[in-house]
């Protein structure tokens, strides 16, 4: 696997559900410089797309295994989990470094977070944006039904759980 980051940018790539949802719970924290909404594709068996993002963090801001355990905090591997579908809960790396890091960290939360074992570590090997129109998609308007039952509530218990990390209601 290739490494397309510099000494304190690395990009790692999140899958579990909704990647509207994936996508607003990272953009919230600080470090993290982008995320990129859409489908990832791994190798086989795992190259068909899920929904997910690609997130380009400060490492030196926050670490990898933080944005790991935000991760598995705010996804359900149970809720219209599917291992090869659309909705595959995983973490899509790019070396063996982030590989090695990604392991360790889901091996650590295993006993606190009963899905984490259901998430994979993965290559990534693919990415495809999602339509402008639903790029930043709680960004551009935050009221929508969708956003205030299922975004709202992960927004907030990242903002009481990881206060020192995320930037403010509104923020």
């Amino acid at each position: 696997m290739g490494t397309r980051y510099s000494m304190r940018m690395m990009e790692v790539g999140f899958g579990g559900g909704c990647h509207w949802c994936t996508e607003g719970v990272f953009q919230i924290l600080l470090g993290v410089d982008s995320v990129d909404q859409g489908f990832l594709q791994s190798d086989p068996p795992w190259a068909s797309w899920a929904e997910g993002v690609i997130v380009r963090f400060d490492h030196n801001v926050i670490p990898l295994d933080t944005l790991i355990e935000i991760h598995l905090r705010t996804h359900s591997a149970n809720s219209g989990y599917s291992p090869a579908g659309r909705y595959r809960s995983a973490v899509y790396v790019r070396d063996d470094v982030q590989q090695a890091l990604a392991v360790a960290a889901i091996a650590r939360l295993t006993d606190t977070i009963d899905t984490a074992g259901r998430t994979r570590v993965l290559s990534l090997a693919g990415f495809r944006p999602s339509e402008e129109r639903y790029r930043n998609y709680y960004r551009t308007d935050p009221d929508r039904p969708f956003c205030r039952r299922y975004i709202d509530p992960k927004l907030a218990a990242i903002r009481r759980d990881f206060a020192a990390i995320a930037l403010p209601d509104g923020g």
